[in-house]
């Protein structure tokens, strides 16, 4: 059940917040400067180098509770995910009822993470923190993948179905039912869960749609010459045609779309790196001395050039990945799966291969296309006038001429439209928690005609808002995380003593007795091997 809150609907001052800003921003004063200082204060905060020391924190204890579960059962979960999508059917069949298979909600939560972080953070990362970024990239998506994983456990532990059948789950739910369940708990648990479902709304508005049309038309007006207004009716339409058709008809685009792009994008960067493959050598080194600032140590600036390598690497490796903000369990909760350790290891892989895989081919193109002076982690002199937005472009527009540009602005427009795709349903899901299922048609047509807003507007600090609101999803969950780290402990010791060391245990299902009779008289399937 959703709590019921009789306010006006958070959904219009949601709203409001965004677009007042972008109204401001046209006739400027001290109102403007006013919300701009305090959401920079706020920004550096909820982005700044406290919360990424938290958000590591978290990784290393879940790591540790878990027992380096990411390394000790890398065949086990690789075989559980993308090794089982070859050959266990309830992994990727449709199903008749309200849920969604788990390659489906794979799909769904890559729509969302894969994006224009991909490509644009990147780039943005070894511009400001040089090579040795791409290192600290990796040592976040490391323990971002048992902090996704933590989240997902939880989410299929403390999911309920709304009146409609569907599965509801995300910090939100374990926040309230897992936090709140605590003696002396039941309030802030409630508190912490509707701040999360309001940051979530906020940022689904800007983050998951506004800037991301806002990079499409950018890229299409750039570099086909696409006036702004007609990508934005373009993409208006097509987001419409999805959105308006709920989870089941967003999952069910988000399968196609998501394994084309990637391959597609991976099989671009993958060209890429093997015309440099001579620069092998060169680009790991660059990598491994910039992460530990051995390259300027000689320049005396070691201190400065290690911490700009550290933060910028980490915060976009966040960005990008989306672990410890709590977004992507939303969708994950709406899988078929009854194991949580199962879609924790889904929540594995979706970290696996949205920093370790498509992040990575996107550094290494960056780095052995001879733009970036790897000694200095400078742009070479000739292409100094280059910024995040135009590197990658640049690097296969060197090789391919036009296509090479084309094909960065379209794969920037495949993974900016997934993007908005999956946080369609993150929204929704806000809104639903804090406002009603009934509510949440209002909120999908408001989302759908925002996407021609994204297009037409310029930057301004609705950007900075949205990120912000971004940012602060991640404190209520990750404290949701830790309070229950002890939960995701015990439901994994209990998965692995069933599957892997086939001790006769009771399954550990879900937190509530009626979910977990009702999985635990479900049909066996391959899962339950």
């Amino acid at each position: 059940m959703t709590p019921k809150v009789k306010s006006v609907p958070w959904i219009f001052p949601a709203f409001l917040l965004i677009t007042a800003s972008a109204a401001a921003e046209e006739t400027g004063g001290g109102f403007l400067d006013g919300v701009k200082q305090v959401n920079d204060a706020v920004n550096g905060v909820v982005w700044g180098v406290p919360a990424l020391v938290l958000l590591a924190f978290v990784g290393i204890l879940m790591t540790l509770l878990t027992k380096v579960f990411q390394v000790s059962h890398f065949g086990h979960w690789m075989k559980k995910t993308i090794g089982a999508v070859f050959r266990d059917k309830h992994v990727t069949s449709h199903t008749k009822d309200k849920s969604i298979s788990q390659f489906q909600s794979l799909c769904t939560a890559l729509a969302a993470t894969v994006g224009t972080g991909n490509i644009v953070g990147v780039s943005g990362a070894i511009l400001a923190g040089g090579p040795g970024a791409v290192f600290w990239m990796w040592v976040m998506a490391f323990l971002g993948m048992m902090t996704n994983y933590s989240e997902n456990v939880l989410g299929i532990y403390y999911r309920r179905k709304n009146s409609k059948g569907e599965w509801s789950g995300g910090a939100m739910y374990y926040l309230r039912d897992g936090l709140g369940s605590r003696k002396g708990c039941r309030m802030i648990g409630k508190i912490l869960a509707g701040l999360f479902a309001f940051f979530c709304l906020v940022a689904s508005f800007g983050i998951g749609n506004m800037t991301q049309v806002n990079a499409i038309s950018g890229n299409m007006e750039s570099v086909f010459g696409l006036p702004t207004w007609v990508t934005g009716v373009i993409v208006l339409i097509l987001v419409g045609l999805v959105v308006v058709g709920g989870l089941k008809r967003i999952a069910s685009v988000t399968e196609k779309i998501v394994p084309f792009m990637v391959i597609l994008y991976m099989l671009g960067t993958i060209t890429i790196f093997l015309l440099h493959i001579n620069q092998i050598g060169s680009v790991f080194s660059s990598i491994f001395k910039g992460a530990f600032g051995l390259e300027a140590a000689a320049g005396g600036v070691v201190g400065y050039g290690l911490k700009l390598a550290i933060e910028w690497g980490m915060k976009r490796g966040v960005f990008s990945n989306e672990a410890g903000l709590g977004s992507s369990v939303m969708v994950h909760s709406n899988s078929n799966v009854k194991e949580p350790v199962k879609q924790g290891m889904w929540g594995i892989f979706e970290v696996f291969a949205d920093t370790i895989v498509v992040c990575t081919l996107t550094a290494f193109a960056i780095l052995s296309s001879g733009l970036i002076d790897l000694s200095s982690g400078k742009l070479v002199e000739a292409f100094s006038y280059l910024d995040k937005n135009n590197l990658v472009a640049t690097v296969f527009e060197q090789k391919f001429g036009m296509i090479g540009s084309g094909f960065i602005a379209v794969s920037i427009a495949l993974f900016a439209f997934s993007t908005v795709l999956g946080w369609s349903h993150y929204g929704t899901k806000a809104c639903e928690y804090l406002i009603g299922e009934k509510r949440t048609i209002p909120y999908r047509v408001l989302f759908v005609l925002l996407v021609f807003g994204g297009a037409v507007m310029g930057d301004n600090l609705a950007w900075d808002l949205a990120d912000t609101f971004n940012g602060l999803m991640m404190i209520p969950n990750l404290i949701g995380v830790i309070a229950l780290s002890g939960v995701v402990a015990k439901i994994t010791k209990n998965y692995v003593d069933r599957h892997l060391r086939n001790q006769s245990v009771e399954p550990m299902y879900s937190a509530f007795q009626d979910v977990q009779a009702e999985e635990e008289a479900a049909p066996p399937t391959d899962e339950d091997d």
